[in-house]
């Protein structure tokens, strides 16, 4: 068979926001650099184009990545792209972790990172082999190489006009076991580094001032690579850049000179993973956090006195748990100084721990849709309150965390902070990210 074309789609979820979609689809882009350059590759991301299925036909290899929220969306899509004559293969984080599932209703799926089976499947689609399943059972390592991006998905995507904040990716894999959590089951236990010239030469070629980073655990290598982060961070310092986010544990705070050497490196802010100010939810947090609201205060103090933002990320419905857990966590935060907030409902996820345990308990709520799985419904029963107090109580929390005027004193607050020197672009970092928590949660808060 002659592949006609390669055809990569996004499911939408967010839409523009004010002319540009939030999520670019870098795993996509890094997909898209494989296919071989005699191969015509096009990505379709449903937040920014109306998708003209109707094009596709016989000859059409389409891929499609879909986490648990997006699956829905995802199999409808498939399904009238089979009916257009294309072949489907699915992908992505649900796939991996429930690939029974999915494997129904594509031609193919590809399970777990697809960097050492999406090339396969494009030399099998090519010879007429396609084979049902495809499964990466090994990490790839990251200093090989691994889906160095193409100038032609670069100029495909057009990433500085059609998203706010362009994706970036150094590390990934985390050793924790925090048994809500998928990004293990996905990128695996074992930290992988990227080159550091590798990740040099790619924010160049990209011309990228300011970028997100998609690592699972980034802060983690603060204890355990001290001199390669080291080593990124003076490289990093020496490029124009305007700021940059990442993701980590509060074990970041022990490491003041790395501290100094990120904000040298020009990072505007860590998501901080604090997930529960309850010592009661030990066991669920892997070894990340305990819960301890003095220590939580403490590394948001810390991260501060070093120019550097801290988003804190909290996570309600543990078993320990109760309906006083809401007004309890709203004095933590208003009160603790931090740069922006992320609050979200436990959700047991597709080949969990969490949901694992909760299935054998009886204490999964049915459901006919994926949808829910957003992180801000209810999708099990609670062990010490109802589906009712925890979705109200959550609720409650958002309404006070995202109300214009909290968004604007914690914008405030970040101005103070920061005066003179990029007290602006502080407020503003602050501000942005907490609208689009708001925006996340605007069905909760009416």
């Amino acid at each position: 068979m002659t592949i006609r074309k390669i055809v990569l789609i996004q499911p939408g979820r967010d839409g523009r926001k004010l002319g540009r979609a939030t999520s670019e689809p870098y795993t996509l882009m890094r997909l898209a650099s494989l296919v071989p350059l005699d191969i015509p590759v096009e990505i379709w991301d449903e937040d920014l184009m109306r998708l003209p299925i109707e094009t596709l036909g016989k000859g059409d290899l389409v891929g499609i990545t879909a986490k648990t929220l997006l699956i829905d969306r995802a199999k409808a899509m498939s399904r009238k792209i089979q009916a257009q004559g294309a072949t489907v293969v699915i992908g992505g984080t649900h796939a991996t972790l429930v690939p029974d599932e999915v494997e129904g209703w594509a031609d193919a799926i590809a399970v777990g990172e697809g960097y050492r089976t999406w090339p396969q499947i494009i030399r099998d689609f090519d010879g007429g082999t396609l084979q049902p399943r495809y499964t990466d059972e090994e990490w790839a390592p990251l200093d090989s190489g691994v889906a160095n991006l193409q100038d032609r998905v670069l100029r495909m995507v057009d990433e500085h006009r059609n998203y706010w904040t362009p994706y970036l990716e150094i590390t990934r894999g985390c050793p924790r076991s925090c048994t809500f959590c998928t990004a293990i089951r996905v990128s695996g236990q074992k930290m992988r580094l990227r080159p550091v010239e590798e990740v040099v030469e790619e924010i160049e070629r990209r011309k990228l001032r300011r970028f997100f980073l998609t690592d699972d655990n980034f802060g983690l290598n603060f204890r355990l690579f001290p001199e390669y982060m080291e080593q990124l961070f003076r490289a990093l310092a020496k490029l124009p850049l305007s700021g940059w986010t990442a993701q980590a544990e509060q074990m970041v705070a022990e490491h003041p000179d790395l501290l100094d050497l990120a904000r040298e490196a020009h990072l505007d802010k860590f998501f901080i993973g604090f997930e529960s100010i309850n010592p009661g939810n030990r066991k669920e947090l892997g070894g990340k956090a305990r819960g301890d609201v003095v220590k939580s205060q403490q590394v948001i103090e810390t991260v501060q006195k070093h120019g550097i933002g801290v988003v804190g990320l909290f996570v309600y419905g543990f078993d320990s748990d109760t309906p006083d857990i809401f007004p309890t966590a709203w004095e933590f935060i208003r009160n603790s100084g931090l740069d922006s907030v992320s609050a979200t409902i436990l959700t047991p996820y597709p080949g969990t721990v969490q949901r694992r345990e909760l299935l054998a308990q009886g204490r999964i709520l049915p459901h006919d849709t994926w949808e829910r799985y957003n992180t801000n419904h209810v999708t099990y029963v609670p062990a010490q309150m109802t589906v009712e107090q925890l979705q109200a109580g959550y609720d409650w929390l958002c309404r006070r965390l995202y109300s214009p005027r909290e968004i604007a004193v914690r914008g405030m607050r970040a101005w103070r902070r920061h005066w003179p020197d990029r007290a602006r672009q502080r407020m503003f970092s602050s501000f942005s990210t907490d609208v689009g928590y708001r925006w996340e949660t605007a069905h909760r808060l009416d």
